[in-house]
């Protein structure tokens, strides 16, 4: 006997995707964060990909988007198989690197260590390496292009729909048509901020696991993140399915891949040079005592004033 499903359309308000879920059990602080990088794990030219990956994807994941009650049977021996299955596409995705790929990776990391530790700041007055996003995208922007990368800040923005809410995103791109031996153009994504994009509040043990093994920083091509959010997101939702609770519509396969796939423009970054971070001491500075005039004491203060006596005219 099966059950009738009725589900409801609720409003999605619009949300910044620069909000992320807090992740239990860890503090994470900015200013001391470790940039992880992919390593290039090529044994030899052939195992470099121009299309990203020798499998297809969709062989081994589901569509995360579709209504799937009975794929997942919170059986032990299931639950393990398939999160190991997980971790060996994870993997076998994130290993596979082409020369242009770990060019750019390698210019990207040199980048964000020169930043660490020029402790250069921005026109906000934050830390680069800090808190400030916009800030240290432009710095990256600059330092690639003068690398020789073609690489700008992209913007993309979405509607929302009765199933995913409205967002924007910034990352980084970089266009080349030098690596290609037909001169096509390779995209290539520069995420500063990947691991946190998918961390979940009150997640599985086995889906943290599977996202402690995705690096910090992400620079790949277009197709290999593609993937990756595909793996991710069908992970995130066979989690939230074995909690028995909803998943947020924010971290569904279809908003998820708005972030680096939507509609977006290219924002011209500025070359304007980062000044050394100043010290600000005033802002355990007392409060400066300021008079009132209400509190004013003129006897005192003004010696030479006099009051007349009042005379009362009959």
């Amino acid at each position: 006997m099966s059950n009738t499903k009725t589900t409801s359309k609720a409003p999605i308000t619009r949300r910044n995707s620069g909000e992320s879920d807090k992740y239990s059990g860890e503090s994470e602080s900015p200013g001391l964060m470790i940039f992880e990088f992919l390593e290039d794990n090529e044994k030899s030219p052939d195992s470099s990909c121009n299309s990203g990956n020798s499998f297809d994807i969709d062989d081994f994941v589901e569509n995360d988007d579709e209504e799937d009650e009975n794929c997942y049977d919170g059986e032990g021996n299931t639950n393990r198989a398939f999160w190991e299955s997980q971790e060996q596409l994870l993997q076998a995705t994130l290993r596979r690197s082409t020369s242009l790929e770990s060019k750019i990776r390698q210019a990207t990391k040199d980048a964000l260590r020169e930043l660490n530790s020029e402790g250069v700041g921005c026109v906000c007055r934050r830390p680069v390496s800090d808190n400030c996003r916009n800030c240290m995208q432009n710095e990256i922007s600059n330092r690639l292009r003068t690398a020789g990368h073609n690489c700008t800040i992209c913007k993309s923005k979405w509607k929302g729909s009765p199933d995913i809410p409205s967002g924007e995103h910034t990352y980084l791109e970089v266009m080349d048509n030098t690596s290609s031996k037909r001169g096509e153009t390779i995209r290539v994504v520069i995420e500063l901020n990947f691991r946190a994009e998918f961390k979940m509040a009150r997640a599985s043990e086995e889906y943290n696991h599977l996202i402690h093994q995705l690096p910090e920083v992400f620079v790949g091509k277009a197709e290999r993140l593609r993937a990756l959010i595909k793996i991710l997101c069908y992970a995130a939702k066979k989690c939230m399915e074995a909690k028995k609770m909803h998943m947020a519509p924010w971290r569904k396969h279809k908003y998820m891949q708005s972030k680096w796939f939507g509609k977006h423009e290219q924002i011209n970054s500025t070359n304007s040079t980062l000044a050394p971070i100043m010290p600000v001491k005033h802002l355990d500075r007392p409060p400066k005592q300021r008079a009132s005039m209400l509190t004013f004491d003129l006897l005192e203060n003004m010696p030479s004033f006099h009051c007349s006596a009042a005379i009362r005219v009959v």
